[in-house]
Formats: structure tokens, C-alpha cells, sequence
């Protein structure tokens, strides 16, 4: 991963364990200021101590969904890069992540390589100011290509 992504602040929020602990171990490992947490009302605590460049929602949460969730951080954090991770993927869902500002969909299961891509696509343009829509990091040409699959 690039360099430049070692001054951004990354949350993530996922009620899986294994998924947590690795990716806390990948981001860690290579010097990155990376928090994991297991709720959607954990993301929305340490949102108020803390903001965050990068966030990744897990969708299937308990208690408050990730929809839910990223639409406060949109209110809270509205400059934040949102991914959004589900394996639950529906026309219905990708249109309220896009109405929420979410810029790339990461599709279960996945690996770390399609998150390095798809934070190295997200940040490769100034924070905030990225309005291209990605899906598992490649950039999307057209809304279609998601939605009839």
C-alpha cells in the first residue's frame, strides 16, 4: 500500500471476529492507525472522541445496520471515504449506500488485496473530493453493470 495512506485514521466496523483481528493484524503490521470495532453503536461512540478518513461498514450488524450507521457518519464525518462490505448485495441496497455517499462496495468474502485496492483507488484523489463509484476497488463505468447483476 502507499505511503500516503499512513496519515489517514481507518475505522472499521464489522461484527465478525476473524474479519476484525486480521485486518487489525494486516493494518497494524504495516504501520497504519487502524481501529476495528464490532458495532455500529461502538462506530457511533468513538465518532464523537475520534474522526476518521476511511470507514468501512459491514452492512448485516447487530442492532443498528450499516446503512443506518454510514448514513451517520455521513451526518458526523461528511468528508469520510465510505466502503461498504456485504455479502447481502441488492439493487435496493446499492442505490441507499449510493444515496448515502458510499464510494465503493466490497463484495463477501474478500481479501485484503481487494482492500488495498480498493483504499489505494479511494485515496489516490484528495480526501473527500472522490466522487467516482467503485465496486471491490475497480471503478464502476456505469450503475447498470451492478444493479442488473
Amino acid at each position: 500500500m502507499t505511503s500516503q495512506l499512513k496519515n489517514f485514521r481507518i475505522l472499521l466496523v464489522d461484527d465478525d471476529e476473524f474479519i476484525r483481528d486480521s485486518l487489525s493484524l494486516f493494518f497494524q503490521s504495516e504501520g497504519y492507525n487502524f481501529t476495528a470495532l464490532d458495532s455500529a453503536e461502538k462506530g457511533i461512540e468513538a465518532l464523537k472522541t475520534e474522526s476518521y478518513d476511511i470507514i468501512f461498514s459491514d452492512y448485516m450488524l447487530p442492532g443498528i445496520n450499516g446503512l443506518e450507521f454510514l448514513k451517520r457518519v455521513k451526518e458526523s464525518c461528511p468528508d469520510a471515504i465510505k466502503v461498504f462490505i456485504t455479502a447481502y448485495f441488492t439493487s435496493d441496497v446499492f442505490y441507499k449506500a449510493i444515496g448515502i455517499g458510499v464510494q465503493d462496495f466490497i463484495q463477501k468474502p474478500y481479501t485484503t488485496s481487494i482492500i488495498e485496492k480498493s483504499l489505494s483507488q479511494l485515496t489516490e484523489k484528495s480526501k473527500g473530493k472522490n466522487s467516482e463509484l467503485h465496486m471491490n476497488g475497480e471503478k464502476l463505468s456505469r450503475i447498470d453493470e451492478v444493479v442488473s447483476s
